[in-house]
């Protein structure tokens, strides 16, 4: 009897050993780290009386100096029906990238699994990169190291629920119910937003039209206490198109262009909760992408991109005038050169010219409107 009992225990120990060699052999890890060194050329290299630095109020790559990126641990499964994703960040570039997180789990970049109900639809529950714009979280992803004004004031992530549906060879659908945008870890608000896609993909590219639409801060509401001057803002419409293309086996061009506007919402008077006259606010842009291949090793880019707030839609972004309406123009010129396969150098050098003057200073801590920088960035792949 012992030995049938050993015989069954040894039996069962190879069984689930074999079910989960089967299940190991499904996830994978991957991720990158990076770091740079960031110099003006025309204003200085350390902080400003206020304790501020003068760089592009863009994300991530705006520290002087040596400056960290981030480390980024992906452990994904994918099974045939079921997977999930696991994204966890360290450091500066992830914490500016969950900067809304509510609690110690800021360390979560993405967070989801999905379940492949047929070969043409797939569902994905919990926290997702968001599928607006040309520009990612990832400095792996990108070819120019620092980001974009539209990238770093359109959404980051969301947390929903989201379909994507193949309807041929080449054209999808997603369609998605989120939280309010870039509050990750729960809803807040008691508002949701509805996000929409419409792709197309060929052997060479594709063209993505977005639609995102929701109240992003909840409403005011009488049941609740409210103090005087306590404000919503109404809901937030966003239409963004993204498109890229191999021209040739050597040039690459893309393209983005967004429009983002948040209607007048309600404010409370000290008595009753009311309607705020004016017009909507937000920003617009649009942003053209040319990369070619110089060798096997090398390529070369350039990012142009005209950037504009209206009716104070951002605040500190651009300088703008009296109207609460600026505009930014930058330019961006940057390398890759693979050292290996999987890890990249990118020298940079970049130019930004506001509308408005005094956004900047200059080497003499009086005001400019123009900016130019030098970065250099190491980016491991794994």
């Amino acid at each position: 009897m012992k030995k049938l009992q050993l015989l069954i225990v040894l039996l069962c120990l190879g069984s689930l050993t074999s079910v989960m060699a089967q299940d190991l052999s499904k996830v994978s890890i991957s991720g990158s780290v990076d770091a740079y060194y960031r110099a003006n050329f025309n204003a200085p290299n350390k902080a400003l009386p206020d304790g501020s630095f003068v760089a592009p109020a863009t994300s991530f790559a705006n520290r002087p100096g040596f400056a960290l990126g981030m480390a980024n641990v992906i452990t994904a499964y994918e099974g045939e029906k079921i997977g999930f994703v696991a994204d966890l960040v360290f450091g500066p570039r992830g914490t500016d990238a969950v900067f809304n997180s509510m609690g110690s789990s800021n360390i979560v970049n993405q967070l989801y699994m999905y379940w492949n109900v047929s070969d043409a639809v797939t569902f994905t529950f919990g926290n997702f990169n968001t599928f607006l714009g040309y520009e990612v979280i990832s400095p792996a992803a990108n070819f120019n190291y620092s980001t974009s004004y539209m990238f770093s004031y359109g959404p980051f992530s969301h947390t929903g629920l989201k379909a994507d549906i193949a309807l041929s060879d080449n054209w999808s659908l997603m369609a998605a119910v989120m939280n309010p945008t870039d509050y990750t870890e729960f809803n807040w608000a008691g508002t949701y937003t509805g996000g929409l896609q419409l792709g197309y993909e060929n052997d060479n590219g594709g063209t993505w039209l977005n639609l995102l639409y929701g109240d992003q801060d909840g409403k005011l509401d009488e049941d609740y206490p409210l103090t005087m001057g306590q404000a919503s803002g109404g809901s937030t419409f966003q239409i963004d198109l993204t498109t890229g293309y191999d021209v040739s086996e050597m040039v690459y061009l893309g393209l983005n262009a967004t429009y983002n506007t948040t209607a007048a919402g309600e404010s409370f008077n000290g008595t009753d909760i009311v309607d705020d006259d004016g017009d909507g606010s937000g920003f617009y842009g649009v942003a053209g992408y040319v990369q070619a291949s110089t060798s096997d090793r090398f390529s070369l880019g350039l990012r142009g991109e005209y950037f504009n707030v209206f009716n104070n839609g951002l605040d500190g972004v651009v300088g703008v005038d009296t109207d609460g309406d600026g505009s930014v123009f930058a330019v961006t010129l940057s390398g890759n050169y693979k050292i290996v396969e999987n890890f990249t150098l990118i020298p940079e050098v970049r130019l930004d010219s506001m509308s408005e003057e005094d956004y900047f200073v200059n080497n003499e801590l009086a005001g400019s409107k123009s900016l130019s920088s030098f970065l250099l960035a190491a980016v491991f792949s794994f």
